[in-house]
């Protein structure tokens, strides 16, 4: 399994918003800049958590993002699937994934596994434990 940019760089953003909002609005392009990341993809990322309901907006001069909540109410595993979708490392395993060998296949319970292992880890961090 392979998280993209956009789990990777929503982490980033999250982290940076719980880093510097002090309750006020931060604007796009000060997170922009602080993390490196061009406008135009960063604005994709935000869409996607404002979405998923992580983010307070506001318009104006001294419009932004800040964090809904606390830090320490945000899984990372909820944020990384937001922007990735499932993290199920094989589609067999997913809600939709059908396969016909499924219950004869001897590699499934490894990949269950595996898949297991994963969502515990990601689902026992918060955005605060990356903070610490």
């Amino acid at each position: 399994m392979k998280i993209s940019t956009k789990g990777r760089y929503a982490l980033r953003v999250m982290v940076d918003l719980a880093l510097n909002s002090n309750g006020k609005f931060i604007s796009l392009k000060d997170i922009a800049t602080r993390q490196r990341i061009s406008n135009k993809y960063l604005e994709q990322i935000i869409a996607m958590l404002n979405k998923a309901g992580y983010l307070e907006t506001a318009r104006g001069n001294n419009g932004g993002y800040k964090l809904a909540r606390k830090p320490s109410e945000y899984v990372v595993g909820d944020i990384l699937r937001a922007t990735e979708g499932d993290l199920t490392p094989i589609y067999c395993l997913t809600e939709n994934g059908d396969c016909e060998i499924k219950d004869n296949c001897k590699t499934r319970s490894f990949w269950k596994g595996l898949d297991d292992v994963i969502n515990e880890y990601v689902n026992s961090k918060t955005l605060e434990d990356l903070l610490n």
